[in-house]
């Protein structure tokens, strides 16, 4: 699952990299600013904006947005089991359609939590 992450986080970037650098994209690149500056300290810090992208992202069931939050939370310090608590929040708010989720959601935390023991 190590490699899952290096080459969701590589594919991320090179996407982003082909998208951005494209001609005549003003709406696309508005629109990826905008989600930057969402995310950056304001009256919420970025750390608690990341625990509510992550419940969005969970209960839309988006897994490149859902692997995005949950490797941002990681970096921020964001704790197992204030992981686990985002995740009932999203069950909650999202019913049990969302449980799929939430089981990839554990496996790509239990590989971010792997990376470090290594």
């Amino acid at each position: 699952m190590k490699d899952a992450i290096k080459e969701f986080d590589a594919y991320r970037e090179k996407m982003n990299t082909a998208i951005l650098s494209a001609e005549g994209n003003t709406v696309i690149k508005r629109i990826f600013s905008a989600d930057t500056l969402a995310y950056k300290d304001s009256f919420l810090d970025s750390r608690t904006k990341e625990m509510l992208g992550l419940v969005a992202s969970l209960v839309l069931r988006c897994d490149d947005c859902i692997k995005y939050h949950l490797g941002t939370c990681y970096k921020q310090g964001i704790k197992r089991g204030e992981i686990f608590e985002i995740l009932g929040i999203a069950c909650l708010v999202g019913g049990t359609i969302v449980i799929p989720a939430t089981r990839r959601a554990v496996e790509y935390w239990q590989a971010l939590e792997a990376q470090t023991e290594e």
